[in-house]
């Protein structure tokens, strides 16, 4: 499971994707010492379907990790296909 990092209007996030599943481990905002989402182990953090559901103000950032995870699957797709 690779990580990444998602930031969007000084939120950021970190997640990684397990099984076809996006598991969110970091949210909090820049200015803000603590953080809204911190899961202390991949396994165990909430998925990004879960997190819209409790934090809909969050949407651009939820968007953009949506985003980022189907970038990544299509180019992952095509180098599996050979077509890269």
């Amino acid at each position: 499971m690779s990580k990444h990092r998602t930031e969007v209007d000084g939120w950021v996030s970190e997640w990684r994707i397990d099984h076809h599943c996006i598991r969110v481990i970091l949210v909090h905002n820049q200015s803000e010492p603590a953080p809204l989402i911190s899961a202390g182990s991949p396994t165990t953090a909430p998925d990004l379907a879960r997190l819209r559901e409790r934090f809909p103000d969050l949407s651009p950032l939820w968007d953009a990790i949506r985003h980022e995870y189907w970038a990544e699957f299509f180019i992952t797709q095509e180098h599996s296909q050979g077509t890269i």
